[in-house]
């Protein structure tokens, strides 16, 4: 991967940017705003395959080092997210019976995917549009998007 930095293209798929922020070898943010920052460099390896992806290429971006900047418990359903095929969706009890040390059955630990999701620092790479009863890191309209992409 390359140097750190922000790396934000537009996509014309979504009506907006994509925009990644890098650090060492691993993502650690996205975002889609609606104008790049300055600074955003629009040359990165990730972006062209974001742009194939967006344009309809099957690439689950799963191999895509991601920096998780979360508590162990949210880091659990991150992860459990990440290993949702594309083109699959789950629900969130799933979601919570794949995650270690989480309960389906468990309030407090539905709150706590819930929080993990909608906090979610790098949808796309960890794709919690394929939650269907879950919300996003990602805008609404961005999700639905991806939702339909893969279906």
């Amino acid at each position: 991967m390359d140097a750190a930095g922000i790396y934000a293209r537009q996509s014309d798929a979504l009506g907006r940017y994509v925009q990644l922020g890098v650090a060492g070898d691993r993502v650690v943010s996205v975002s889609f705003p609606e104008t790049a920052p300055e600074n955003a460099d629009s040359d990165h390896p990730l972006l062209d395959r974001v742009d194939g992806y967006l344009a309809g290429a099957e690439d689950d971006l799963a191999d895509v080092p991601v920096g998780l900047t979360v508590p162990t418990d949210q880091r659990a359903v991150l992860e459990a997210v990440r290993k949702v095929p594309y083109g699959e969706e789950v629900s969130l009890e799933r979601v919570l019976a794949m995650a270690a040390g989480l309960d389906p059955d468990r309030e407090e630990d539905v709150e706590t995917a819930r929080a993990a999701l909608a906090e979610n620092p790098v949808p796309l790479f960890v794709p919690d549009h394929r939650v269907r009863d879950g919300p996003s890191g990602a805008p609404r309209d961005v999700a639905a998007f991806l939702r339909d992409l893969e279906s």
